[in-house]
């Protein structure tokens, strides 16, 4: 398979051309045939115009790739090594979906032949790959796994807003359903990964690996965030003490914060999913997503009581949140923790305005119900800087001065930095 693909007697195709996707398609692109698919035709016709939707790539970086974008199944009729990489949410629950990732390997299965390979990146429980996908397309396509074609998986490692982890120079895990096929799916993603693969001694294992580093993440962050509330309570700045603590060499330096997105609010719950099915009631996970799911409430309602201890009546208050995606400097919603803050105030009759420099107001209102105003306003109560994005860090005291009602305005800095920079106004954080 390697030698068709550089030779060009062979095809690549990615199904899912988003945040994880395109990066893939348009780094071998520049080394061999790629067909990038997508069901959304408008994403298609923009990638078709060197466009990224999700704002990460820039256009330069769609010069001089060998690729077809379309939405057309029939296209990938030629392809012969798949890449699938669409995303894997949860429901209304907490329960993994898995409709996207195995409508995506139902498409895959009407085009598959013999010789084929298809190697999933999408985040999934153990087990899933071969459980829940190969029989996908063994009956759609009527091939036989390992007879007629191969399987790997190598799961993403994509940050967005990152440009220091990049594709390219972080080591990229691999693994397939036999020597040979783990040999090949390595050697070709060699071709883009310049940092190297590390090969996984099962798929099983690779999955694993994956689930395992966001929720590691989470549940260090859980932890963070359970002593900002303690420390709240004890009246002491939790950026000082983990300052403090910091200076011991093997002090893991987590900091407080939402956590939403599409990766560490979402993948503990496809591990304790699978946790449940085998016997075991997770319960350091299980806590660690309490806690983080519940931070924006919890910023909501002390919001409310420094505004209530100003003497001032809660239902006349207006307050302003910056940010709304789920990161800083993204323009990507899903699952965006802000819009718990948003809700808490909004359960006390507070009138919210919200301004974010990245995302789209018509995505907010078609997700969220909630839409961005394009300017603020001089008449606010409280401020809340939600999210990081630059555009931010470089305010002062005065900037929020100015958009204050008065001389009792409160500054909200979640993340902490603006911390020792607030000295007229009310200032609190996490």
């Amino acid at each position: 398979m390697y030698d068709k693909l550089i030779n060009k007697e062979a095809k690549l195709g990615v199904i899912g051309l988003g945040y994880v996707g395109l990066p893939i398609a348009l780094e071998f692109a520049k080394k061999i045939k790629v067909v990038g698919f997508d069901i959304n035709e408008e994403r298609v016709n923009m990638m078709r115009n060197n466009i990224d939707p999700s704002n990460e790539i820039d256009s330069s970086q769609f010069n001089q790739c060998d690729i077809h974008f379309t939405n057309k199944i029939e296209e990938l009729s030629d392809v012969s090594f798949f890449i699938i990489a669409v995303p894997t949410p949860i429901d209304g629950s907490n329960l993994p979906n898995l409709s996207p990732l195995l409508n995506a390997t139902n498409t895959v299965g009407k085009v598959l032949n013999k010789g084929d390979y298809v190697v999933f990146e999408s985040t999934v429980y153990p087990g899933c790959t071969e459980d829940d996908c190969i029989p996908v397309l063994e009956k759609v396509s009527k091939l036989n796994f390992k007879e007629d074609f191969m399987v790997g998986y190598s799961p993403e490692r994509i940050n967005p807003g990152d440009t220091e982890h990049t594709l390219k120079n972080v080591i990229k895990v691999v693994s397939g359903c036999c020597e040979k096929a783990v040999d090949q799916i390595g050697k070709i993603y060699e071709l883009v990964i310049e940092a190297g693969v590390y090969k996984a001694s099962s798929i099983k294992v690779a999955e694993a690996s994956k689930i395992i580093e966001n929720t590691q993440r989470d549940v260090n962050i859980a932890l963070i965030n359970e002593l900002s509330i303690i420390f709240n309570k004890l009246q002491i700045n939790t950026f000082d003490v983990l300052e403090a603590a910091g200076t011991k060499w093997n002090f893991l330096k987590f900091s407080p914060g939402l956590v939403g997105g599409h990766c560490i609010g979402v993948d503990p719950y496809y591990l304790t999913h699978k946790a449940k099915q085998v016997g075991y009631h997770s319960k350091v996970i299980t806590s660690g997503r309490y806690v983080n799911d519940s931070m924006g409430f919890y910023i909501g309602k002390q919001t409310v009581k420094k505004i209530l201890a100003t003497g001032k009546h809660i239902q006349e208050a207006k307050i302003l949140v910056m940010g709304a995606t789920f990161k800083e400097d993204v323009s990507d919603i899903r699952n965006s923790k802000v819009i718990d803050i948003i809700n808490e105030l909004k359960s006390f009759q507070v009138k919210v305005d919200l301004v974010d420099p990245n995302a789209s107001s018509e995505e907010m209102e078609l997700e969220y119900g909630v839409s961005l105003i394009e300017k603020p306003t001089n008449d606010y109560d409280a401020i809340i800087v939600a999210v990081n994005h630059k555009e931010y860090k470089i305010m002062n005291e005065r900037d929020f001065r100015l958009m204050m009602k008065d001389d009792l305005g409160i500054v909200v800095d979640v993340k902490g930095i603006f911390k020792n920079s607030i000295n007229n106004l009310e200032y609190w954080s996490l």
